[in-house]
This record gives structure tokens, C-alpha cells and sequence, in this order.
């Protein structure tokens, strides 16, 4: 299902980082919230913002990760992958600083929303909070 010009839902809700197992549970968890379904389109929409701008194809490593999935990787499930807001994110040819300041120019221009922007050495992080987080 498109989700986007560029972005499909499978893009949001499905990795390399689930088992067989844990990625149907993902996509059951998924369909049975609505407010999962609605952040992720919400995020899918500002990614596209971005996709447009850069005209570069966008591969997104991981975005809705459910609270059971990061309770088990040991984490303490306050991330805004579990709500479906957030994406690591990373662009061929676009390293993970020009990336992170154009998006942080769209963010500053009001193109994308406002929220969590994270610079790491192989992706960036980018989720859609009401609040500036940066890191």
C-alpha cells in the first residue's frame, strides 16, 4: 500500500531487524491501532517533504518498532518508534551531516515538522514529536 508518492506502508513496518516471528506481530500490532497507523502516515508524509527535496531515493533502515520489541532488545520502550513517529534513515550519496542539516533547514522552514533530529556516523534519526530533540 502507497502511503506516499515515494513510500510504501511495508517500508514502515517491516526490517531486517525482525525474525519471521516478531515481524508478524509487528504488522498485527500495526493494523490494530489506529493512532500507530495515522503517526506513521504523518511521518511518511514529512519523509516525502525531504524525498522531494534531495530527489534521491530515501531507505529507511527501521521505523515502528512496538513496545515489545524494544522491551526485548533491553530498552526501556520510551522511543518514538513505538508510537510510530520515527525513522532511521539514510540517502546514497548524502552523508549522515548533509543529511541531518537539510533536514534541519527543513524543519527551520517549517517544511517538516518539528521534532527529534539524531546525527549518527551510518543513519540519521528523524521522528515527528511536538518538541525539538537533537542529539
Amino acid at each position: 500500500m502507497k502511503l506516499t508518492t515515494n513510500f510504501k506502508l511495508s517500508e514502515f513496518i517491516k526490517s531486517n531487524f525482525f525474525d519471521k516471528k516478531s515481524q508478524e506481530l509487528v504488522i498485527k500490532e500495526y493494523n490494530n491501532n489506529k493512532d500507530i497507523q495515522n503517526n506513521i502516515q504523518k511521518l511518511a508524509d514529512n519523509l516525502q517533504i525531504l524525498r522531494n527535496k534531495i530527489n534521491k531515493p530515501i531507505n529507511i533502515n527501521i521505523a515502528y518498532r512496538p513496545l515489545f520489541w524494544e522491551l526485548k532488545q533491553g530498552r526501556n520502550g520510551n522511543s518514538q518508534h513505538t508510537l510510530g513517529k520515527a525513522a532511521d534513515i539514510v540517502v546514497k550519496g548524502i552523508s549522515t551531516k548533509e543529511l541531518y542539516n537539510i533536514i534541519e533547514n527543513l524543519i527551520n522552514s517549517r517544511e517538516m515538522l518539528q521534532g527529534g533530529l539524531g546525527l549518527y556516523n551510518n543513519f540519521i534519526h528523524y521522528d515527528i514529536r511536538k518538541n525539538k530533540a537533537r542529539w
